[in-house]
């Protein structure tokens, strides 16, 4: 199937000519090898002692595949004076195929006359019987042997041009030697290929930053080059990977570009350009690179319509592929040759697209794939490097290298990093393979610096600090909105000065106050869970879970004391004096302190772990030791307000014990006190569990 027949699915028949005329004259190289093939096999049944003659090399530059054609020669043999030769059936659908391919553009044109138009209709009957005949069979006629390869023009033939006879052939019941004597197939591709090169010279031969170009008017060729400007800053990217051709002419009012981007038949893109308006129209097999092209070209003012499933019989084996088209209106001819740039350096980014986001899917999952490939084109990164240094073998090989206990078997990459971390990576490798393999450097070199770059990311560890910063957060929201709940006395009253609609309104706080810690409690406990399970399967992540574990304490103790106030509020006040209630303020009020002296420690804490990755290695010393005196500083805070929380607490019982007579009152009031206690207890506790590990974050590093 060739890239002509989607064009000419679209309805640009201008374009084909060129095209058909390239493809017609590789199908006459293919023929004449067949039939060279043919000749081989012939002499070496003739003379099975001599060594069959080798065509490996121009059947590897036709490009065609298998080892059939190239073994057929030495597999023939002669019985009862027939040519068996094996693959029969597939050399005469070859042939015919072929044939019509090579004639295609000439019948297009006025160039074929009637007497070519009925050799070749007869050629391809032939050839047709001829297939019919040896679907069974592999055996050939001397007679149909020499109308496929003979080369010699005979005059007359019983007295009259051009006479046709019955020739022999193998198998009496049917008959496919009705050919003149005159003429053979190979005589017919000879006359064909005249008449192509005829034809071919009618055409303009020019080419325009390598878009090969005819019939142009003014302002075409300033257009073209605009294209072909945006095509060529990033073709690059591609490599050795066919593609990328382009052709321009001249439709009326309208001027044509085609780019046939890869290899596929249903893969083509064809725009036409009138006025200051680009029309693009494009086919993808796969509809998520359809898609992924459409964003690509928002950017440049695309307006998409008519985006449709189409099936074509000669198209992508029949089979569904996505057709749309997008509408760009340029304000003036400036902004026509931006969008005409714009369009043609994001085309390089669809070739080996899906294969390129298939190997990246063990890593970043469906959607993190496209975003990375997105990302790549907007970067003018692209993935073809990266897939031609190994793709996600390098990948895996990292992960193998990473040390013991950061991946398991079965691991992928997001899932130990995090999503973002994952996909950041993963665009950064990309990055490093374009840069290494554009500069002519080994891919090698592109699995090192990957290992090196995974090595860095799991130095970094941000995603176990993500988790610790993440509870951090919610243990600090819950000691703000006790200290912010005993500040504005949700407790209630009822005392003097008050009524009770602000009591009940107290009430209806406290209570909400307690469902707010509720959920923040159950969420920070995911979040231990969460590092467990990490832990049972990377052992790096065992302190972190530790220090989790041990954090879980001050949210649970918090929460404590959000739901002790709600039941205060239940009436449950009697003999609270102005004194306890300041000295539970401030015992909240320093509990909240130390959360966030200690959440300065864990900033810190990160910075130190991810620091150490070039620079100036006497700044980042100094850098370093600043850290250190900020984080030990910030440690030292958190046990100043564990101390004075200790104070605050016998404070707070012998001034409860001195004014409260009620005994729900006195034990509400006294777990109260303890709840904040503890909470600082905790964060001391916790605080040292950080400590650790900030100092072996360190010391990895020294």
């Amino acid at each position: 199937m060739q890239k002509s027949d989607a064009v000419a699915a679209m309805g640009k028949s201008s374009l084909l000519l060129p095209a058909w005329i390239k493809a017609a004259l590789a199908a006459n190289d293919r023929l004449k090898l067949y039939l060279s093939v043919l000749q081989a096999a012939a002499a070496h049944a003739a003379h099975p002692e001599a060594e069959a003659l080798d065509l490996g090399r121009e059947v590897a530059a036709a490009g065609i595949e298998g080892r059939w054609l190239r073994e057929l020669p030495g597999a023939a043999s002669q019985v009862d004076g027939a040519l068996l030769v094996p693959d029969l059936p597939r050399m005469s659908a070859r042939l015919a195929e072929d044939l019509s391919v090579m004639a295609r553009p000439l019948l297009d044109s006025a160039a074929a006359v009637d007497a070519t138009r009925e050799r070749l209709a007869h050629w391809l009957q032939w050839l047709d019987a001829f297939g019919e005949q040896h679907s069974g069979a592999e055996a050939l006629s001397a007679e149909q042997l020499r109308l496929l390869t003979s080369g010699k023009r005979a005059e007359k033939s019983h007295g009259k041009p051009g006479a046709k006879a019955e020739g022999k052939h193998a198998h009496g019941s049917v008959k496919v030697g009705d050919a003149a004597e005159s003429d053979s197939l190979h005589l017919l591709v000879m006359d064909l290929h005249k008449q192509l090169n005829q034809l071919a010279s009618t055409l303009s031969s020019e080419t325009i930053d390598g878009a090969h170009v005819w019939q142009l008017q003014d302002g075409d060729h300033a257009r073209v080059q605009a294209f072909m400007r945006g095509l060529n800053r990033t073709a690059r990217l591609k490599f050795d990977h066919p593609g990328l051709d382009t052709a321009a002419t001249r439709d009326g009012d309208r001027l044509l570009l085609q780019n046939d981007i890869g290899t596929n038949d249903a893969h083509v893109l064809v725009l036409q350009v009138e006025g200051l308006s680009i029309t693009l129209n494009y086919s993808d097999l796969h509809r998520p690179r359809f898609e992924f092209f459409q964003e690509l070209l928002n950017p440049f003012g695309a307006q998409w319509a008519d985006t449709q499933s189409k099936v074509a019989a000669g198209l992508n084996d029949g089979q569904a592929y996505t057709f749309g088209s997008a509408r760009f209106d340029c304000a003036d001819e400036a902004a026509l040759a931006a969008a005409l740039e714009g369009i043609g350096s994001r085309i390089v980014f669809l070739i080996d697209w899906n294969r390129a986001r298939k190997r990246l899917l063990p890593f970043v999952g469906k959607q993190g794939a496209i975003e990375v490939l997105r990302a790549a084109a907007a970067q003018d990164v692209g993935h073809m490097a990266w897939l031609k240094a190994g793709g996600e073998q390098i990948i895996f090989a990292a992960m193998q290298a990473a040390g013991e206990g950061a991946f398991r078997i079965g691991d992928r990459l997001d899932n130990v990093l995090g999503q973002a971390d994952a996909q950041a990576f993963m665009l950064e490798v990309l990055g490093q393979a374009s840069k290494a393999l554009l500069a002519g450097q080994p891919a090698a070199l592109v699995a090192d610096e990957t290992r090196m770059l995974l090595a860095r990311r799991m130095r970094q560890r941000s995603s176990e600090f993500d988790l610790i910063e993440e509870h951090a957060a919610y243990c600090h929201a819950l000691a703000q909105a006790v200290s912010d709940g005993l500040a504005h006395d949700v407790t209630g009253g009822p005392g003097k000065g008050e009524h009770k609609g602000d009591h009940k309104a107290a009430r209806h706080a406290a209570r909400g106050l307690a469902e707010r810690a509720k959920v923040w409690e159950r969420q920070a406990d995911h979040l231990v869970m969460r590092a467990r399970d990490q832990a049972q399967r990377q052992r790096r992540w065992q302190p972190i879970a530790r220090l989790l574990e041990l954090s879980d304490d001050i949210a649970d103790a918090l929460e404590e004391a959000a739901f002790l106030i709600s039941l205060i509020a239940e009436d449950h006040r009697q003999g609270w004096s102005a004194e306890l209630h300041q000295l539970l303020g401030k015992l909240a009020q320093a509990v909240l302190s130390a959360t966030q002296e200690h959440i300065k420690a864990l900033a810190i804490a990160r910075r130190l772990a991810s620091r150490g990755e070039g620079g100036d290695a006497g700044s980042a010393m100094g850098q370093d030791g600043a850290d250190s005196d900020a984080f030990l500083a910030a440690s030292w805070h958190v046990l100043r307000s564990e101390r004075e929380c200790d104070e605050l607490l016998r404070a707070a019982r012998r001034v409860m014990l001195g004014a409260i007579k009620d005994a729900a009152s006195l034990m509400l009031a006294n777990d109260l006190a303890m709840a904040l206690e503890l909470a600082s207890d905790r964060l001391l506790v916790a605080g040292y569990a950080l400590r650790d590990v900030a100092f072996e974050q360190v010391g990895a590093q020294a």
